[in-house]
């Protein structure tokens, strides 16, 4: 990689990143409201008055009764300033609904995809080097079993094991109720609270990584520079972290980054099922509410969260392989 070549590089893709950001903010919005159902109706609704005057008032206050033409350069016009609007039902700004959540979420999905990455791969190499064995047999069933099992079920199932039958785990939230901790018992309690949907976020992934870790060694294995670095006598070992593993790791990276929106949605359903404070959560409740700007706010930040990480991910291609250049 040349470093003299990385500022265009970044500048290029920073720009294609905020004109992908944009695109996505205003098929969010027109997607949003093409839905059925009416924010006003809904706030006047849990307000406990729906007649004709009160909902005209709330249309106005919101800016419901613009046309939607005005209604979409109102809110580019303050995304552009950074500012998502107003939740008519938290009666909070966006931003620091997000803030509240936001850490919640990437670490969930921080645990999660470190979880599914580094042991896809070590079960997927562990079944390339033992192919037609027990071992590769074994970590096949199991890949496929977490693949083709739902979210949902796999969480219902940690639950009724690990909190309900052996009581060694929380079963919701995120640190214990009605406890004061200080130090280090704090981050032990989020750990513990942490390790059921961080399992079941990741297992599906996990799977994932490891059948084309497998897969993509067992191709890399049969190249022509492979057999000449063994005809030479380097070590197996060495043969199978720098030539055959550091090859094989090219499509589980493009993945890993294609798939990071993904962790993004499948967090909402386990969030919702372990009771776990973030902008999952928060998106699914403010559906039920019909808070718009709230659930376009959480689209808005899962979007840049999902373009800053395809652009780590092809850094860190050029970074593996030497033979990919930045430009």
């Amino acid at each position: 990689m040349d470093p003299s070549r990385l500022p265009g590089f970044l500048a290029g893709r920073l720009v294609k990143a905020f004109l992908i950001i944009i695109a996505i903010v205003i098929c969010n919005f027109l997607l949003i409201h093409a839905a059925p159902g009416d924010p006003a109706s809904v706030i006047a609704g849990q307000s406990g008055a729906a007649d004709e005057r009160f909902l005209a008032q709330l249309r106005e206050q919101f800016g419901l009764d613009q046309p939607l033409h005005v209604q979409l350069w109102l809110y580019l016009k303050g995304v552009l300033m950074l500012d998502l609007g107003f939740s008519h039902r938290q009666q909070q700004p966006v931003w620091t609904l997000i803030a509240e959540r936001l850490p919640a979420t990437l670490l969930l999905t921080g645990a999660a995809f470190a979880f599914a990455v580094s042991g896809g791969v070590a079960l997927g190499a562990l079944a390339a080097q033992r192919v037609g064995t027990w071992w590769d047999s074994i970590i096949t069933v199991l890949a496929l079993t977490f693949y083709a099992t739902p979210l949902f079920w796999v969480g219902l199932m940690l639950v009724l094991v690990f909190s309900v039958w052996l009581e060694w785990l929380p079963s919701f939230g995120m640190s214990s109720v009605g406890v004061e901790m200080h130090g280090l018992e704090v981050y032990w309690d989020v750990a513990r609270h942490l390790l059921l949907p961080a399992l079941t976020l990741g297992l599906f992934y996990l799977a994932v990584y490891a059948r084309l870790t497998r897969a993509t060694m067992l191709e890399v294995a049969d190249q022509d520079f492979v057999k000449t670095a063994r005809a030479k006598g380097v070590p197996e070992g060495r043969v199978t972290r720098s030539h055959i593993l550091r090859n094989a790791l090219l499509p589980v990276i493009t993945f890993a980054g294609i798939q990071a929106g993904q962790l993004i949605g499948g967090s909402i359903l386990v969030e919702t099922v372990f009771a776990w404070p973030g902008i999952g959560r928060l998106a699914f409740e403010a559906l039920l509410a019909r808070d718009y700007p709230v659930l376009m706010g959480v689209f808005f930040c899962t979007s840049v969260i999902v373009v800053l990480f395809n652009l780590a991910t092809d850094l860190l291609y050029a970074v593996i392989d030497p033979r990919v250049e930045v430009g």
